[in-house]
C-alpha cells in the first residue's frame, strides 16, 4: 500500500552534529558470557541449516494446499456464476464473478487451473457484459487465417491432432489395402497436415501404390488467392518426389452441410475414404425454423450416398451440447481443465500461447453463444455411435495394430500422463485416464467392398492438380 508525505522514521540529517557524540556507548561484555552466548549461537545457526531443506520443502507443501484451497474456491465461485446465469439472477451472477476476479490472485497462472480460470472468467465477463457496440466481425478470410495459425500452433504443441490424423490415416490404409484407385474427401482440409504421412505409407505398399485422388474441402478464399490449390500443389509435389500418381481439387464451401454428393465428382470403380477431424460436432445444432432436418442429418445422408469403405470420425470426448447452461459450464470447465494440464505436460512446462489461444476460442464460444451461433456442441462418443447408427453406418473396429501403433506415437510427443485406451472398436486419447478425444472408423451398409481394376476406367473427372510419377 502507497504511502504519501514523509517516511515514519528519518536519520537526523544535521551537518554540524558531531557522528561521535551522537552515537551511544558500546555496552560493556563479560567475556565468559559472550563466549558462551557465540558458541551457542554458532551452534544453533549450524543446526538451523541442517533444517533448511526440511523448512524449504515444508514451505512449498504450504503453498501448494493454499493455492489449491484458492483453485477449489475460484472453481466453486465461476460455477456458482454460472448457476445464477441460468437462473437469470444478474446481481448474483455480477457478484461471483467480482469474488472470481479477485480469486484470481490467489492461484498461480502458471497452473493448469489458474490458466484455464483466466479463459472461463473472461468469457464470464464477456457474456455478462457484452462489448458495446458490437464489434463488427471479422472479415472470414482475416478469420479463417488466424484459425489456421492458431491450428497449427495447436497440432505442434500436443499428441492430439497428431493422434487424430495417425489413426484415421491407419483405419484409411486397412480400409483400402488392395484397392488401385482411392478417393480420399477430406471434411476439412486446413494445411493438408494430415496426409503427408498417408502419401508416403501409400509409395510403399506391397504392390504399388494406387492412384490417389484427394479432395479436400475448405472456406472460399479471399480474392486474388486460391489457398485449397496451394495446398494441393505441396502435396502434388511430395507425391510426384515418392512416386504415386495423385490428383487434388478443392471445393470451397462455408458450411459442411453446403457440399452437395454431385460437388464431390466420385467416379464409379473408386474406393472411397471420407475423413472428418473435429468437424461433425459443429452441424448438431437443431435444424432451423420450418428446416425438417439438422445440419448433420443432411451431412450423414451425403456420407452414405458416396457408400465409402471407411469414414474416420475424430471428436473431443467431451459433453458440450446440454440443454441447461450450468451443465454445459461445468463439464467445459473440468474438461478444458484437464487438456489445459496435459498441453502443459507435452510441452515440458513451457506452454504455448497460440495454442492455448486456440482452445480459448472454443471455451468462449461454448459459454458465450447460445442457438445458432454456438458451433463447439461437442457430444461423447455414445451419442454418435446412435447418430451414425441411424444413418446406416456401422462400425469398423480400429484393430490391436491401431491401438499399439497409436499408444508408441503418443509416447513420443508427449510426457507421462498421456494414454490410448481401445473401447468397443474405438480409440480414446485422455490424460490421467480422462478420455480428452475419441478416434471412430465406419463403413457404409451398402459400400461396394469389391477391389477397383487396375486398367477400369475412374471416370471423368475434373481436378484443379494432377502429377504422374
Amino acid at each position: 500500500m502507497a504511502m504519501g508525505g514523509a517516511f515514519p522514521f528519518q536519520w537526523p540529517a544535521d551537518p554540524g552534529l558531531d557522528a561521535a557524540a551522537a552515537l551511544p556507548p558500546l555496552p560493556t561484555v563479560v567475556p565468559d558470557a559472550g563466549v558462551a552466548y557465540y558458541a551457542g549461537a554458532a551452534a544453533d545457526m549450524h543446526a538451523g541449516q541442517l533444517e533448511l531443506p526440511d523448512l524449504a520443502a515444508a514451505l512449498a507443501a504450504m503453498r501448494r494446499e493454499e493455492e489449491e484451497a484458492a483453485g477449489i474456491r475460484l472453481v466453486h465461485l465461476l460455477m456458482s456464476c454460472a448457476g445464477a446465469v441460468e437462473a437469470g439472477d444478474h446481481a448474483g451472477a455480477f457478484a461471483h464473478l467480482a469474488d472470481a476476479h479477485a480469486a484470481l490472485a490467489a492461484v498461480s497462472p502458471a497452473s493448469g487451473i489458474g490458466r484455464v480460470a483466466v479463459h472461463f472468467t473472461a468469457a464470464l465477463s464477456r457474456r455478462l457484459f457484452p462489448p458495446t457496440p458490437s464489434p463488427p466481425p471479422p472479415q472470414p478470410a482475416a478469420a479463417d487465417a488466424d484459425h489456421a495459425f492458431l491450428y497449427h500452433h495447436f497440432y505442434e504443441a500436443g499428441p492430439y491432432l497428431k493422434f487424430a490424423h495417425f489413426t484415421a490415416n491407419q483405419a484409411i490404409l486397412e480400409a483400402v489395402q488392395r484397392c488401385r484407385h482411392v478417393h480420399i474427401i477430406d471434411f476439412n482440409l486446413m494445411q493438408g497436415l494430415q496426409w503427408p504421412a498417408l502419401i508416403q505409407a501409400l509409395a510403399l505398399r506391397p504392390g504399388g501404390p494406387p492412384f490417389l485422388r484427394l479432395t479436400g474441402i475448405g472456406p472460399p478464399s479471399p480474392p486474388g488467392r486460391d489457398d485449397l490449390r496451394d495446398v494441393g500443389v505441396r502435396l502434388a509435389d511430395l507425391a510426384r518426389s515418392v512416386r504415386v500418381h495423385f490428383s487434388f481439387r478443392g471445393v470451397a464451401a462455408n458450411r459442411l452441410d453446403e457440399v452437395r454428393p454431385w460437388m464431390l465428382q466420385v467416379s464409379q470403380g473408386e474406393a472411397v475414404a471420407v475423413n472428418s477431424v473435429l468437424q461433425l460436432h459443429r452441424l448438431v445444432a437443431d435444424p432451423p425454423a420450418g428446416d425438417a432436418r439438422a445440419p448433420i442429418d443432411a451431412v450423414l445422408d451425403c456420407v452414405a450416398s458416396l457408400h465409402p469403405r471407411v469414414l474416420t470420425v475424430v471428436e473431443q470426448e467431451a459433453d458440450h451440447n446440454k440443454p441447461g447452461f450450468l451443465d454445459r459450464f461445468t463439464e467445459a470447465l473440468f474438461y478444458y481443465s484437464a487438456v489445459f494440464d496435459s498441453l502443459d505436460a507435452a510441452s515440458g512446462g513451457a506452454g504455448d500461447a497460440a495454442a492455448e489461444a486456440y482452445l480459448e476460442r472454443e471455451i468462449r464460444d461454448i459459454v458465450c453463444d447460445e442457438g445458432a451461433e454456438r458451433r463447439e456442441r461437442h457430444e461423447p462418443l455414445r451419442r454418435w455411435r446412435e447418430r451414425l447408427g441411424r444413418a446406416g453406418l456401422s462400425g469398423v473396429p480400429l484393430g490391436a495394430n491401431a491401438l499399439r501403433q497409436a499408444r508408441m506415437l503418443v509416447g513420443l510427443f508427449s510426457g507421462e500422463g498421456h494414454c490410448v485406451e481401445e473401447a468397443e472398436g474405438c480409440l480414446t486419447l485422455g490424460w490421467h485416464g480422462r478420455p480428452l478425444f475419441s478416434a471412430s472408423a465406419w463403413r457404409a451398409g451398402d459400400s461396394n467392398q469389391s477391389d477397383s481394376n487396375a486398367d477400369g476406367s475412374s471416370g471423368s473427372e475434373e481436378s484443379n492438380i494432377s502429377c504422374s510419377s
